[in-house]
């Protein structure tokens, strides 16, 4: 899509999302000044399946419940993960240009650039980190330059990887090595990409929360579930671990879909 439907796209995402918009503006007019909250120090990574058409991502971090503000899919749309200085509105912000049409690249650039910044002094936009997806594969990514280091991403074949307070740049390496070496479900791609970065180093805090989301229109059980895969493990010593049995049971049970 060329800079032209890009701009169609977002004024009429625009126009259309001025309700949504005024609710955030609201919700960070009613934020208690006692912040900064924890910076969400993560890794977590985005990935495409051609094969069967599966989008998702899967991430881990030091802090509690980590599955509950980082990850973001959506069926035919993408994905988006958003992550150390948080602006969780990130996520939902992505999926929206994302279905109004927009290309990855214009949609963090947007994102970015709509930023109001509303706490620079302890919660600046310049320490974000995040990473979008489209349903065909195609991503971008950015890590703010005062997100706290190790802090950076990397690409690679149908995936995106990024993380922050990491042991270092091998973590995203091994993420991304361990996606495109391993075969199978999307599922067990996303699972030993996240083991790769904790081989790396990964948070250099430590471990305690896991999720990971997977997505396809109809590729749920049930009817009308768009939802392949919502795992979350929110406080383990191991939450990897706990992680990849339950993603290794679903794979043992699963049946191909027709």
């Amino acid at each position: 899509m060329d800079r032209e439907a890009d701009a169609l796209a977002l004024r009429r995402w625009l126009a259309a999302a001025f309700v949504l918009s005024a609710a955030i503006v609201s919700l960070h007019a009613q934020v208690p000044s006692n912040l900064p909250f924890p910076p969400v120090a993560t890794f977590s990574i985005l990935g495409y399946d051609p094969d069967s058409g599966e989008i998702g991502g899967a991430v881990q971090s030091r802090v509690f419940s980590v599955g509950n503000g980082v990850l973001w899919a959506e069926a035919d749309v993408g994905v988006a993960a958003t992550q150390a200085i948080v602006d969780v509105s990130y996520g939902p912000k992505a999926l929206a240009l994302l279905r109004a049409g927009m290309t990855p690249s214009a949609i963090v650039k947007a994102i970015l650039d709509s930023d109001r910044d509303p706490r620079p002094q302890d919660w600046t936009k310049e320490g974000r980190q995040f990473a979008v997806m489209d349903a065909k594969g195609n991503y971008a990514a950015y890590t703010g330059p005062q997100a706290t280091p190790w802090a950076g991403n990397k690409g690679g074949k149908f995936c995106t990887a990024q993380g922050n307070i990491l042991a270092g740049e091998a973590v995203v390496n091994g993420m991304v090595d361990a996606f495109e070496q391993t075969s199978g479900h999307l599922s067990l791609r996303l699972m030993a990409a996240l083991d790769g970065g904790q081989a790396a180093g990964g948070d250099k805090r430590g471990m305690q929360s896991a999720a990971m989301i997977i997505v396809k229109k109809n590729g749920g059980v049930w009817l009308n579930n768009d939802v392949v895969l919502r795992l979350q493990v929110d406080d383990s010593p191991e939450p990897l671990k706990e992680l990849r049995r339950v993603v290794e049971k679903w794979n043992a049970g699963r049946r191909p879909r027709r």
